[in-house]
This record gives structure tokens, sequence and C-alpha cells, in this order.
């Protein structure tokens, strides 16, 4: 059974005439009228009773019709979705997160994603900057959101935001007053600081700002996540410097003041791999991401 032969038996069962179904498949009538026949053949039944007048389909015409007609609308829908799938209409890629990106700019390229990419689907993966790093590089994941670059060759990077740093206490803290606290303001203060290994770019970040300030804070605890620091906040161990986007948490008991000093920021990169064949994946990054089209196209360089 051919597709051409479902094409013709649908037109002939609709029309019930030959003469003007092979005018609507810009066909002769002998050659419709021989496909029927085949089509007839091959399924061991007549589709049709006719004579000089009249056309009227059979039993097993009249139940061959539906199914024929389901038949041609997938195939139609196959065919769309194969281009739009090209096109990275459609289709699926993995994006990899770290936690402090799930608060705020995660959930909104999401919802843009939504709006623009219905058809993708998004697979998620929370962890580690440096665990999404050696999965991008595997190939199992797409796309990932973080703070460090993976020093690996054969990688595209995409700087997507910088958000400030702030300083997260408690209402009671006597630094709670200032209106932007000036690093000096935490000299010897009790102090809550990332850990080196869940989370080493904040725990660089922050103390190479100390260092370049001259400040030593009194540091009474290492956190992994920023959860749980906001959490040794609120429970009065100290003062700790996240990200602008830990605001999104609403944790009950914990303020947040701007820092005074300059270039106190925290960068998130999106990275992916320069030879990947994802249709979906280039789209994500020029609709959704607004990565530059020469971004996407020239390699970056390692680093």
């Amino acid at each position: 059974m051919e597709f051409r032969q479902l094409v013709c038996f649908v037109a002939v069962a609709e029309e019930l005439h030959f003469g003007r179904a092979a005018e609507r498949l810009c066909m002769t009538q002998p050659p419709l009228s021989r496909q029927i026949q085949l089509l007839e053949q091959t399924l061991g039944v007549s589709l049709f009773d006719r004579n000089s007048r009249h056309v009227h389909l059979t039993a097993a015409g009249r139940r061959f019709l539906e199914d024929a007609r389901q038949l041609l609308a997938h195939a139609e829908r196959a065919a769309q979705m194969a281009r739009r799938t090209s096109e990275g209409e459609a289709g699926s890629m993995s994006l990899g997160f770290t936690a402090v990106g799930a608060y705020r700019l995660m959930p909104a390229l999401l919802v843009r994603a939504r709006e623009v990419l219905p058809d993708v689907d998004i697979q998620l993966r929370e962890m580690v900057s440096a665990g999404l790093g050696d999965l991008l590089t595997a190939g199992e994941l797409d796309l990932i959101l973080t703070r460090q670059l993976p020093r690996t060759p054969g990688l595209q990077h995409h700087l997507i935001e910088r958000e400030p740093l702030v300083l997260a206490l408690t209402p009671n803290s006597p630094l709670a007053h200032y209106d932007a606290v000036p690093l000096s303001a935490l000299h010897r203060q009790p102090f809550l600081l990332y850990g080196p290994n869940e989370s080493r770019y904040f725990y660089e970040r922050i103390l190479g700002a100390f260092g370049l300030a001259d400040v030593t804070p009194q540091i009474v605890q290492l956190a992994g996540q920023t959860h749980t620091l906001l959490a040794l906040v609120r429970a009065g161990l100290g003062v700790g410097i996240v990200p602008d986007s830990a605001r999104e948490l609403r944790l009950e008991g914990v303020i947040f003041r701007p820092l005074a000093q300059e270039n106190m920021h925290a960068d998130i990169y999106l990275a992916w791999r320069s030879q990947h064949d994802n249709p979906a994946l280039t789209a994500f990054l020029a609709r959704v991401a607004n990565v530059p089209q020469a971004t996407v196209s020239t390699s970056a360089p390692a680093h």
C-alpha cells in the first residue's frame, strides 16, 4: 500500500466521482482508476461500488476512509514536526543550573521559552557548577547556567546576567541602620561564608574583595548553599554576602542591604558546546536568551 494510493482513494471517496477527483489531484482519470485498482488488489477488498452513473463506498470503503484520513493526517503532522524540529521550533534540550540560578534567572528563561518555543521540551538538571561543566563536556547536557566557566576547550559562553552582591543580616543587627554597608563595617564582625568546595566562585569572590579592602571578618561558619547560609543568618550566627537573587527566597527574619563597595557583583553565564547538532539549542540561545548570532556560530576561546 503506497502513500499516493491513499491520497487517490480519499479524493475519490470524498468526491464520489472519478472525474472530479482526478481534476482535484491534477491528473487524468485513467491513472487515478489504476491507483484505486492497485489499492483494492493490495487490500483484497472492493472499496467502491461503481457503475456508469454512480460511485458509492462499500462498507469496507467507509471504514477504510476513516483510517486513511488518519494516516494522511499523521503523515502530514510527521512532516511538519520534522521541519519544525530542523528549525528548532520543536524537539528537546537539557539545561543544567545551580541552585542560585533557580531563584530568579532560570524561571524567567523557562517562562520566555514557553512563550516563544512552546513545543521544545526543556529537561532540567540542578547541581553545583563544577558538576555542570563535567556533564556539559561529556554531552549529557546541552546548556548550563553557571557562575564558574568550565576550563575545557570546545565550549562557548555568553554572560547573561551580572547581579549585585548584597549583605544578608537580621533586622536587629548593628549593621541594619546602613543604607549601603561599607566592607570596612564587616571588619572583625561574625561572618558566614560560602564553602570553598561547593561554592568556590563565591568563596574566592568574597574573600578577594575583603583582601583588596584590607578587611578581616570573623568567619564563624562555612555554608555550601545560599539557603543554608541564610538560615544561619536568621539564627543570629552572623551576617553573610549573597547574590541579590537570594531575596526571592523571602526568608522571614532576614533582610538585605546593598554594599557600598564598587564592583561587588556575581556573574552568571550560559555555556554550551561549540560543536552540537541540536537545533532546539540554537533556537533557545537566539530567541530566549538573546545571544547574538555571531556568538552562537563562532567558536569562543577556551577558559
